[in-house]
């Protein structure tokens, strides 16, 4: 279950996602020419920035969300990028590797949200060409710093995790992605982390708007309310923290990612995968 949802103040996140800002640990291992399947691809910015990476190779950019895919369609025509098709639908049950191994298969801020992130993971593997990689980036909630101290924002951590613990997510899955991928049979595995950092008054704002509203009046809250973790009066003194967080002339926030490269061998797809 995805428990953001789709409302605006989580697509003006996604939108802003780019291959720099979210997958500086993949580029190096791209090169015109090459095909690459995007799992989860939401609106489409950061697929499209990583076709335009591998042109004039064959992107392919799937989610379950038809909303997010009919914008991610918009935003590949507008930018004037060809090489990208997009599909709704889960990329396990697509028919996808009836059109040959893709070179990559990368996934980012996906496997934090599934029951079986060692299963997507092998389902991965089995969409990539003998010798390809797959790439998968998540967050790690548990690790998440802000300064100066604010215990609504202590408060928020604690709701989404609860909240996340019970549509069976991970939302500390960067620091479980070298596990998972070594359950999923994948052995030739590199882990990184990185990080986003927000200080500038632009980016503040920003970004406590963004879960501001989210933990407010968004599905997330929703969820909250329905599961009995916290109530309205609650969410809206969370989201009032975090604006006032945002105007300290201190503040920082910085976000943890885990970052997993498995190379396969090139002699078909791992033992464990599907």
């Amino acid at each position: 279950m995805y428990t953001h949802g789709h409302p605006e103040a989580v697509l003006r996140s996604h939108r802003w996602r780019t291959a720099g800002n979210s997958a500086a640990y993949l580029l190096p291992h791209l090169a015109p020419g090459r095909s690459l399947l995007d799992v989860g691809c939401g609106p489409g910015t950061l697929t499209v920035d990583l076709a335009r990476r591998v042109a004039p190779g064959r992107v392919v950019g799937v989610d379950v969300a038809p909303a997010a895919v009919a914008e991610a369609r918009a935003h590949a025509a507008a930018e004037g990028v060809t090489t990208v098709e997009v599909l709704a639908g889960d990329f396990r049950t697509l028919g996808l590797e009836a059109g040959g191994g893709f070179d990559v298969v990368h996934a980012h801020q996906v496997l934090q949200h599934l029951r079986d992130p060692v299963e997507a993971l092998a389902a991965m593997a089995a969409l990539a060409r003998p010798g390809g990689l797959v790439a998968v980036r998540d967050a790690d909630y548990g690790a998440m710093s802000w300064a100066p101290a604010e215990p609504r924002l202590d408060r928020w951590s604690a709701v989404y995790a609860a909240v996340t613990a019970r549509n069976a997510g991970e939302c500390d899955a960067g620091r479980h992605l070298l596990r998972w991928a070594r359950l999923a049979g994948l052995a030739d595995v590199a882990y990184t982390t990185s990080t986003w950092t927000f200080v500038t008054p632009e980016d503040r704002d920003w970004w406590s708007e963004t879960w501001a509203i989210r933990i407010s009046d968004s599905p997330l809250a929703d969820q909250a309310v329905a599961y009995g973790i916290a109530d309205r009066d609650e969410l809206a003194d969370i989201a009032a923290g975090w604006r006032a967080w945002a105007r300290d002339p201190d503040a920082v926030f910085t976000v943890v990612h885990g970052e997993v490269l498995a190379r396969l061998p090139l002699d078909g797809p791992p033992s464990g995968a599907v």
